[in-house]
Parts: C-alpha cells; sequence; structure tokens
C-alpha cells in the first residue's frame, strides 16, 4: 500500500515542480523531458528484465543443484542459529535459509549479478511461509531491510569507476564505505527489533555480530596492508575466488550425491524465467515514476533546500554537492552511478565531493528497485513499513557517510 502512494506521489509532485518551472521559470523543456523520460525507462525496465533472465536462470539452476546436493543444508546449520534469531517465523531446516545465506554472502562480496536472483528465490520461498499472500511478512520485511541497506565488504564496482575518471587513489573510499555501510545495516536492524520485538542482546545473535565484525576489522587491515595499486585486483580475485569456488562444491557435492546436474539445472533454470517475466509490470512502473521524478528537476529543488537550511545553521555545506547521488541512490542505481560520475569530473575524482559522492552511493541500496522487484515477484500489495524500515537504514548509511567522509577527507 505504501509502495503506491510513493509511486502516485512521484508523478503528482513532479507535476506540481514542472508545473512551477513553467509558469515561473519559463521553462520550455521540463514537459518534453519529463515525457522522454517515460519511454526511455519504461524500455530500460523491459531491458533490465530480459537481463536479469539469463542471470537468475544461471543462478537459480545452480541453487537447484545447491539443494539437492546438500550444500544449502550445510551452509543452514553453520548460520542457522543466527538467521533463526532474525528470522524466527522461518523453520530451521526450510529452504529459504540457503537462500538468504547465498543472497548476503553475495551482497557482501559486491555480486550483484549473483545476488538478485538469490534474493528474488529467498523471496518466493519465504512467500511459502507467508499466511496472507498479498501482506509483507516480517520475515520478508526483514529480509527486505538487510538487502536494502547493502551491507557490501568490497565496492569493485565504485573502485573501478573512480579510477576511471582519474583518480590517483581510487581505493581511498574502501574504509569509509565499510563503514558507512555497516552503520547502515545496523540502523535497520535496530528499527526491525523495535517493529517486531527481536532480542538483540541475544548471546547467540551478539557473538555472530561481534564474530562478523571482526572479521570485517581483519579484511580492512589486509586491504589496507596492500599497495593501491594491488588492492583492487586482490579484492576482484578474492571475491571471483570465492564465487567459483561455490560453484564447484555445488557441483561436486551433486556429483557425490548422484544428482542428475544437467536436468536439476535446466529444471532451476525455469523457475528463473518465469520470475523474471514476472517482476517486467512492477520495474517498468517504478523506473518511470522514478523517470519523471528526476526529469522534472524536483531533486534539484530538495537539495537547493537541504544546502540553505544547512547554511542557514552555520553549518559547512560542502557536502551539499554530492547530495545529488545519495538522493538517487535510494531511486535508481544506474543514477546515483552516473551522478558521482559527473561529480567527479566537475570537482575531480579525489575532491572532498567526489569522494562523498562515491561513499554515497555503496553506502546503501536501491531501496525502491529492491522493493519494486522483490515484492512484485511475489504479487505483495501491502508492504507495511518496509518502505520507512528501508528508507531509514538509508539515512542512517547516508549520515553515516558525511561524518565518515569529513573525518577521513576534510
Amino acid at each position: 500500500m505504501a509502495l503506491n502512494y510513493i509511486w502516485v506521489g512521484f508523478f503528482l509532485l513532479a507535476f506540481v515542480v514542472a508545473l512551477i518551472k513553467l509558469i515561473l521559470l519559463n521553462d520550455m523543456e521540463v514537459f518534453p523531458a519529463m515525457l522522454t523520460s517515460t519511454f526511455d525507462n519504461a524500455k530500460a525496465g523491459f531491458e533490465i528484465s530480459l537481463y536479469l533472465t539469463g542471470v537468475m536462470s544461471l543462478w537459480l539452476g545452480l541453487m537447484k543443484i545447491g539443494e539437492k546436493g546438500g550444500m544449502v543444508s550445510i551452509l543452514s546449520r553453520l548460520v542457522g542459529p543466527f538467521f533463526s534469531r532474525l528470522f524466527p517465523g522461518v523453520p530451521p531446516d526450510h529452504p529459504a535459509n540457503g537462500s538468504i545465506i547465498m543472497n548476503f554472502s553475495a551482497n557482501i562480496l559486491g555480486l550483484d549479478n549473483a545476488a538478485t536472483p538469490l534474493g528474488l528465490k529467498a523471496m518466493k520461498e519465504l512467500q511459502d511461509l507467508n499466511p496472507d499472500k498479498e501482506t509483507a511478512s516480517d520475515a520478508q520485511i526483514t529480509f527486505l531491510v538487510l538487502n536494502a541497506s547493502g551491507l557490501t565488504v568490497i565496492p569493485l564496482a565504485i573502485i573501478a569507476d573512480r579510477a576511471s575518471v582519474g583518480s590517483l587513489n581510487p581505493t581511498s573510499i574502501f574504509i569509509p564505505i565499510l563503514i558507512a555501510t555497516f552503520c547502515s545495516t545496523v540502523v535497520g536492524m535496530l528499527y526491525l527489533a523495535v517493529r517486531q520485538r527481536l532480542r538483540l542482546l541475544d548471546p547467540v545473535l551478539l557473538a555472530y555480530i561481534g564474530g562478523f565484525t571482526l572479521l570485517i576489522a581483519l579484511a580492512v587491515l589486509y586491504f589496507l596492508s596492500l599497495p593501491p595499486d594491488q588492492l583492487q585486483q586482490q579484492s576482484s580475485l578474492i571475491s571471483s575466488f570465492i564465487i567459483i569456488s561455490i560453484i564447484i562444491s555445488f557441483l561436486v557435492l551433486g556429483i557425490v550425491r548422484k544428482v542428475h546436474l544437467f536436468e536439476t539445472f535446466v529444471e532451476g533454470a525455469k523457475d528463473g524465467f518465469v520470475t523474471s517475466v514476472k517482476i517486467i509490470p512492477y520495474l517498468v512502473a517504478m523506473l518511470v515514476g522514478i523517470g519523471v521524478f528526476r526529469a522534472s528537476g524536483t531533486l534539484d529543488f530538495i537539495i537547493s533546500g537541504i544546502g540553505g537550511a544547512a547554511g542557514a545553521l552555520g553549518l559547512n555545506t560542502d557536502f551539499v554537492d554530492a547530495l545529488p547521488v545519495a538522493m538517487l541512490k535510494p531511486l535508481s542505481g544506474q543514477g546515483a552511478r552516473g551522478m558521482m560520475l559527473d561529480i567527479s569530473r566537475t570537482f575531480g575524482a579525489d575532491s572532498f565531493a567526489g569522494n562523498l559522492a562515491s561513499v554515497f552511493r555503496g553506502c546503501s541500496e536501491t531501496t525502491f528497485y529492491v522493493l519494486a522487484v522483490y515484492f512484485g515477484s511475489v504479487n505483495i500489495k501491502n508492504t507495511r513499513y518496509a518502505v520507512s524500515a528501508g528508507l531509514i537504514a538509508d539515512l542512517g548509511g547516508f549520515v553515516a557517510a558525511i561524518f565518515v567522509a569529513y573525518l577521513f577527507f576534510h
């Protein structure tokens, strides 16, 4: 329901702002730009879904082999106690646990191509446990919010983009992004704990969170010990090695368990194709709404207002130059990427604005895209508090990004 209001709000607010620009500023291009945006984003929504078809068929086929080979049950036993407390409504032996674990692992490594199909599979399995098929369950909201918080240890794409625009130290944002995205996840978990009355002080949860924090700290120390030119190469190698090793382990376990690998892969891949087709209308609708919102210039008004308010309070306003990335990230990953590159070219890739724009891009996920795709794949109509929870997690990451950027780069 909330997603419906937000989608309509994009159009209404964009129309009002465009009308003001036409009347007061005599902007004759704003409405043609909005119309062009609707067709461009409708096309983009279909193209993204088409791309996802191949990726999802691949990963859901491999996941089917992993399920029948026993890999998913092995992973569930390893981290099952942690997820059983975050997802108390999911039985310990349910297949959703394995998909959730694989999805989070892919997200942490920055492997978006693997994370999305695994996430859609997890959402479908959580839907099987959902007593009200049109209303998001607590488990589905928890899963979506933790995805929207965007916890990523190795931001490969951002490092590569910084290098492409001439950054002398493209890996300098590695630690700031790690801190900011961790804050985003923690804020999201705290909000969920309040809404769902989860016991975050549970000894098992604390042990897992402490162990994960220690693992991140060790990874940070390792990457900090590398020369800048080796950091990106090493992180790419580690990510690629881990995911290829997982694929091989799926296949080996399948052979040991005498699974018919090819037939099993095809069976899972068919589910990927069906799911990809199902999400097209939801994705097109959301991207068109976001595109009209951007093309109207509404974001420019909002950012100008924030800058004016910060200046009136006597605050340092250097962060305002990078704010467009923070405003766009919940709406569009590609929009945030394009804006980050534009800011890096305008102010310099290693400037304060360029560094902060990179941290903004890496500290959260495209919340509305995730909402549209994940809930759309299982026909959820009432999202309850998922939108507010996702945006609060985003806000936590953005505030942390500003503080961290002033600490590291100012």
